[in-house]
């Protein structure tokens, strides 16, 4: 069987007005289903399948979530809502949907951050039992020896109740390397470069699981993106 929903739910969730208003724009004529003029906004209707018309624009099924991409750009929150400060939120275009950043990055960090609405594919990527890789781009000063390399991929104190899982580092130029880690902890790339005697001092995050950040992408920008290319 079909799934139907109501008319005036349909095109509130489109982003078309909200219910109070699309009711108006029933009962003033506005509205066609499959070319005839809607009488009642609990008017049941099958997405994909009705043709639902406000004034002479199509009004297609909402996609079930979305998923966009940005390169977050420092001085950002990773945040819903703030009264001060900017959030990542405000960087993407207005939305009726209940969008959320998937983990965070800190004000001062940079990169790959995945904003979705799709709350059991966020999970997934944030649950310590799946275990998703993160490779930052991490610009230190100090001097980072063969051993502070090998500690920080062999798990270190960093001091929590135990140490860091097993990293990947791997040299990326002169007070620079790609580190990879499949934990999130509160600051953690920062506190594993610390407890090697050595200071962030730049950090962007270019990969989540499958996610790379693309090359293209300017800070500051978006690009939306398909589940399949999540997971």
């Amino acid at each position: 069987m079909e799934k139907t929903i109501r008319l005036d739910k349909y095109l509130a969730d489109s982003g078309h007005g909200t219910r109070s208003e699309v009711k108006k724009w029933i009962r003033a004529g506005r509205v066609f289903v499959d070319g005839q003029p809607a009488r009642s906004a609990d008017l049941k209707i099958i997405p994909g399948t009705s043709r639902v018309f406000l004034d002479e624009e199509e009004i297609l099924p909402q996609e079930e979530f979305v998923y966009y991409l940005l390169n977050k750009p420092a001085g950002c929150i990773t945040a819903t809502e703030d009264r001060s400060a900017r959030t990542v939120l405000d960087l993407l275009p207005p939305s009726r949907r209940n969008l959320f950043p998937v983990g965070r990055l800190d004000k001062d960090t940079v990169g790959l951050l995945l904003i979705t609405d799709d709350g059991q594919l966020a999970h997934s990527l944030l649950s310590p039992r799946k275990h998703v890789a993160k490779t930052y781009y991490v610009e230190y000063t100090g001097i980072l020896t063969e051993q502070d390399m090998f500690r920080l991929a062999s798990g270190l104190d960093i001091g929590d109740d135990r140490p860091t899982a097993p990293a990947e580092v791997r040299t990326a130029g002169p007070g620079a390397v790609f580190l990879t880690i499949t934990e999130g902890r509160f600051h953690q790339v920062k506190r594993m470069i610390s407890a090697v005697g050595c200071e962030v001092i730049y950090l962007k995050r270019i990969r989540m699981g499958r996610l790379t950040l693309p090359d293209d992408l300017p800070e500051g920008s978006w690009r939306k993106i398909e589940k399949g290319d999540i997971v």
